[in-house]
């Protein structure tokens, strides 16, 4: 009888209730295919791999990592919170010590989802990741934890979670903005003062290969994730740089996707996109199942797998290369420039305008960091929409001194008076979210 190396939990959820629309890419048929597969070549029958059902997230496991106007309800169905609980299930398995790897097969997604969210954007209305890794965080104490983001679109959600925590690395490999959605993702985006360096972004030329991405693992990936010493790596396991994606223009295969995995070791693989539902979803994620549990994967092959067809160019290489150096230059810099500027104390401001394209909503905020040399900073955000809604957002970290505590309140204070629609505070010291309406 065949076994697994390493004992592997999956959670499958379809979320048969929600649908942008029928036709829609993000749709059901994502991971009934791969349900098929999965059971058809009988993974389910191997010893050590097991099914899971997801747990249910609650409004509290939302409000430790986002701020949702005008509230929670407006923003989830139970669809939502079943997927978010379905990486919550793995993670807490993985972290009980039942499981040593699991895979989240779930939908809707989450990596484009923000810190504030008045809508969907790019499919996603919340961050299940996030969620996932802050009930961990408070449950667990687990701290250091890195999030490798491999979906084709750059995980600008995550991304701006997670832009002023130095506990949190963010490493996402996609899709050259210049030529896909959300257009971000470039290699001078690296978090803010206090966790300068803690964002990496490797945007790649459209038609990179498994070499180019293998590449990227060993040179760039590795070594960041050897430096920094995590206590868990959580992949977002987007499966959009298939050679076959109708709406990427990558040429990663099945093989490229095991051994990209079977080399990352995640605790953690949640699902993000991935639209090739017939020709790639099936046959990907037996190859990240059968590598996360340490089983041979090499017969696992698409029906039309050609490497020679999917083989990126010389130029394609060399122009990879580049950005390699371009991302392990700054990494070796920006622990030296964190601490300057930490040392410099005083406030840090950026505007942000996002798009809801999911939801039709344009977003202006104006983001205030008190940088502090004992903390990551308490941080402000004031968000106005062209739908008429204006928020005050402050968020006190986990691991906030006295006095950055004392101006997170003293902002939330501020708001008083009718200018805001709401104004809300996150203290992740206390686990504790507050809200005041007009």
């Amino acid at each position: 009888m065949l076994s697994a190396t390493w004992k592997t939990g999956l959670v499958f959820f379809p979320a048969f209730d929600w649908a942008i629309s029928p036709t829609h890419p993000e749709r059901e048929e994502r991971l009934l295919y791969t349900q098929d597969q999965v059971l058809e070549e009988g993974l389910l029958d191997i010893e050590g791999i097991v099914e899971l059902k997801p747990d249910l997230a609650t409004l509290e496991d939302i409000r430790r990592v986002h701020f949702c106007h005008p509230d929670e309800r407006s923003v989830v169905t139970e669809s939502h919170l079943i997927s978010a609980g379905g990486a919550l299930k793995i993670g807490t398995e993985v972290l009980e010590g039942n499981i040593h790897r699991g895979f989240a097969l779930v939908r809707p997604p989450g990596h484009h989802a923000m810190r504030v969210v008045h809508g969907a954007r790019g499919f996603c209305n919340i961050n299940i990741e996030a969620i996932m890794i802050e009930r961990l965080r408070e449950s667990y104490g687990i701290d250091r934890v890195a999030i490798v983001d491999t979906d084709c679109h750059h995980g600008d959600g995550t991304q701006n979670i997670y832009w002023h925590d130095p506990d949190t690395l963010f490493i996402s490999i996609h899709q050259d903005g210049r030529t896909l959605y959300p257009g971000s993702g470039f290699t001078d985006e690296m978090g803010g003062p206090a966790a300068l360096g803690m964002t990496v972004n490797i945007p790649l030329p459209p038609r990179t290969s498994e070499e180019g991405f293998l590449y990227v693992l060993e040179k760039a990936i590795v070594p960041i994730l050897d430096d920094f010493h995590p206590q868990l790596i959580v992949n977002s396991a987007g499966q959009d740089n298939h050679y076959s994606d109708p709406i990427t223009n990558m040429s990663f295969s099945a093989q490229g996707y095991a051994e990209f995995t079977r080399r990352l070791q995640p605790h953690i693989a949640v699902l993000e996109g991935g639209y090739s539902i017939e020709g790639a979803l099936p046959y990907v994620n037996v190859g990240i199942i059968l590598a996360l549990a340490g089983m041979d994967f090499r017969m696992v092959r698409e029906p039309d797998y050609s490497p020679e067809r999917i083989r990126q160019s010389r130029d394609t290489s060399q122009y990879i290369q580049k950005v390699v150096e371009v991302v392990m230059e700054s990494w070796s810099s920006a622990s030296r420039v964190r601490a300057l500027n930490r040392d410099k104390g005083g406030f840090a401001e950026r505007d942000l305008r996002i798009f809801y394209d999911t939801s039709g909503i344009l977003e202006a905020q104006s983001e205030t960091l008190r940088v502090c040399a004992s903390c990551s900073g308490a941080l402000r955000i004031d968000s106005r929409t062209d739908q008429g809604s204006r928020i005050l957002a402050v968020h006190i970290p986990r691991k906030a001194c006295s006095l950055c505590r004392e101006q997170g309140y003293a902002w939330f204070d501020s708001g008083k008076g009718g200018k805001y629609n709401s104004i809300y505070l996150q203290d992740r010291t206390e686990d504790r979210y507050f809200v005041k309406r007009k």
